[in-house]
């Protein structure tokens, strides 16, 4: 009798053990899953979240070292006008293939630019326009914004001649038989004769794209979310002729140096004579280009993007 008692405990022990251990995999699963599917809509941030997380970045340059800002903005100053030095070489040679299908490969390549200055983390002016929904939302001061609008133009100014620099130097404009520099020459002087309004308009509509890319960025938990995401809006912009200040302030300074400093054996090969771009100059550069770009570059990205997301998005009572 006291044997088969035994046997029985054992038995049940076996089986009330092999129970448990069932239904502890079972809740492992179960958790597991959960967590999972709570992941998987957690891939991408919300609007609101996307908008603290943009007043955060926006509250954070504008309350950092002036130097600091202007240092950083040095390297997204240069790595705009490295993206336009590979947007120059993909128009180059290309008078064959349908405009729009050119500009398209041009632009999807300019967008490199902007996915180094997000990935490392550099300070882009018109990016920077959207800092205005930090001082709107009393973060900041308008003293503040402003400081760093200055320092981060011109320190993306500074960028973009370091890279004219060495395009000029390293012998860049003779490249494809001097073709290369005529499509600087090109680009630029078509940038000068756009009207006041048009280059105000084209800049509105530059930033909106830029900032819209940048603002997408916020929803993205990795570096391939972030950059995939921009490659359109960048590439959209860029196909469609649209205005950025601080990409002009490689493009149209290069365009500069080429029209007067390049050597007779370079208008030779292009075949062209140095007084056809003679209107490529400071006045024309800064007057007829930069000035209301960079007011449209303000308009297009503080206001038509940072402060309608932060008017749509933040919570109304």
């Amino acid at each position: 009798m006291p044997l088969t008692n035994f046997i029985k405990n054992k038995i049940f022990f076996s089986l009330n053990l092999r129970t448990n251990t069932l239904k502890y995999r079972q809740n492992k699963f179960l958790t597991r899953h959960n967590m999972n599917k709570d992941n998987t809509f957690k891939t991408i941030a919300s609007p609101t979240e996307m908008l603290q997380i943009a007043i955060d970045a926006a509250t954070y340059k504008a309350t950092k070292k002036p130097f600091l800002s202007f240092v950083s903005a040095i390297s997204a100053g240069a790595f705009i006008a490295l993206a336009f030095v590979f947007y120059t070489t993909t128009q180059t040679g290309a008078e064959a293939v349908p405009w729009g299908l050119a500009k398209l490969v041009g632009g999807l390549m300019f967008s490199l630019g902007v996915i180094m200055v997000v990935a490392c983390g550099s300070e882009l002016f018109t990016s920077s326009t959207m800092t205005l929904i930090a001082r709107t939302d009393g973060k900041i001061n308008t003293f503040q914004m402003l400081r760093n609008w200055v320092m981060v133009y011109l320190g993306n100014f500074v960028g973009a001649i370091f890279i004219v620099s060495l395009i000029w130097f390293a012998g860049q404009t003779m490249a494809a038989n001097g073709q290369w520099g005529l499509t600087i020459l090109n680009t630029a002087q078509h940038k000068i004769h756009h009207s006041w309004l048009e280059a105000f308009c084209l800049g509105i509509l530059c930033n909106i794209m830029v900032c819209i890319a940048v603002w997408m960025t916020y929803a993205g938990k990795s570096l391939t979310d972030k950059a995939f995401i921009m490659i359109l809006p960048i590439g959209m912009f860029v196909a469609s002729g649209f205005e950025h200040s601080v990409a002009n302030m490689f493009m149209i300074p290069m365009g500069i140096i080429t029209a007067h400093y390049s050597t007779p054996e370079f208008w030779l090969a292009v075949g062209l004579n140095p007084e056809q771009f003679a209107d490529l100059d400071v006045y024309h550069f800064i007057v007829k280009n930069l000035i209301p770009v960079t007011l449209g570059n303000i308009i297009g990205g503080g206001v038509c993007i940072a402060l309608m997301q932060w008017f749509t998005n933040k919570p109304h009572h």
